[in-house]
């Protein structure tokens, strides 16, 4: 039996996709009142539970023989979030030590590139580079660094674990709604797209799954691995999608300087409006950050290859299409 938390997210829904077509039986850690949409008609055992609760964990790891750990709280949003901390570290605490007293076989962690140590243009991001919780860029950040050391500090204890750090995931399957995920939407929707300068690296969320699973298996104990893919522009992004589509679109540049100024107030937009944060401080500085970041280790060791991005591009829009989430064009 394999257990998967986080199980109804992006990458979550995809690992269990690809798990239950192996001939795998999985188990997912749903969070009570949690919306399961993305786990519907899958062949997946389901059990409550609550990462902040060390009791609720007991009946969801009993008989687990491996777990995928990749429940979280993603933010974009500046200043201190307790509850991403708390999820994020002290939710992964209780799972290690769930996985301890289960006698879990391996535990694979999801973390994040942006908990590793920033480093300057120029400068190659690898796995050489240590994980950082005093990260000044974002509380999300600084708890996926240290829930990391967490998980480090597990396997030196005895437990088996690897730590999986993807890039900036994109794909179909994106039933909630990613950060990338709505721009490509809009894009593909033929809105008129707003952007700024600036690159990242990219990965398909299906390649992500594939090399959770590849670790799970040939990972070596307390190793890191970057899950990586592309780097290319927000520009590039958007100019993908109108080749695939076929439809135009007006993309407009935004100065930076102009991008920067109105991000000081975003922030209060969206915490008085609840609507879901794309365009902060934080999503503009990882766009203008160090993006030469390798995944060769992750190819040397799981046979870790990503897919080229315009083949994810066109399969995201396609899902988007086929999964009626697309609006006809005004």
């Amino acid at each position: 039996m394999i257990l998967v938390t986080g199980a109804t997210g992006h990458i979550g829904n995809v690992l269990v996709r690809k798990l239950i077509e192996q001939g795998e039986k999985v188990r997912a850690l749903i969070w009570r009142g949690e919306e399961t949409t993305p786990l519907e008609k899958l062949d997946v055992e389901t059990v409550e539970g609550d990462v902040l609760d060390p009791e609720s964990l007991k009946p969801a790891f009993k008989g687990v023989e491996k777990v995928f750990h990749l429940a979280g709280i993603i933010s974009i949003m500046p200043g201190q979030n307790p509850l991403v901390w708390r999820v994020n570290v002290e939710g992964t605490r209780n799972v290690l030590n769930a996985a301890r007293q289960a006698g879990v076989r391996r535990l694979v962690y999801t973390s994040s590139i942006h908990a590793i140590h920033r480093a300057q243009h120029g400068k190659v991001i690898d796995e050489s580079l240590p994980f950082d919780p005093n990260n000044p860029y974002g509380a999300y950040d600084r708890s996926k660094a240290e829930a990391s050391l967490e998980v480090q500090k597990a396997t030196a204890d005895g437990l088996d674990a690897v730590i999986l750090c993807p890039t900036g995931v994109i794909g179909p399957y994106d039933f909630r709604g990613s950060e990338l995920g709505e721009v490509i939407r809009g894009a593909a929707e033929a809105r008129p797209m707003f952007y700024v300068e600036g690159a990242y690296d990219f990965v398909d969320v299906r390649d992500v799954a594939d090399g959770l699973i590849a670790a799970a298996e040939h990972g070596r104990r307390g190793e890191s691995y970057i899950l990586g893919g592309n780097k290319i522009s927000v520009r590039y992004m958007l100019e993908t999608v109108r080749e695939v589509t076929g439809k135009a679109f007006a993309s407009i540049k935004i100065p930076f300087s102009l991008a920067e100024f109105a991000a000081r107030f975003t922030p209060w937009y969206y915490q008085k409006t609840k609507a879901k944060p794309r365009f902060t401080p934080y999503s503009l500085e990882v766009l203008q950050s160090n993006a030469d970041i390798s995944h060769a280790k992750a190819a040397r060791e799981l046979g870790y290859k990503p897919r080229p991005i315009i083949e994810t591009i066109a399969d995201t829009v396609r899902w988007f299409f086929e999964n009626r989430r697309i609006k006809s064009a005004a």
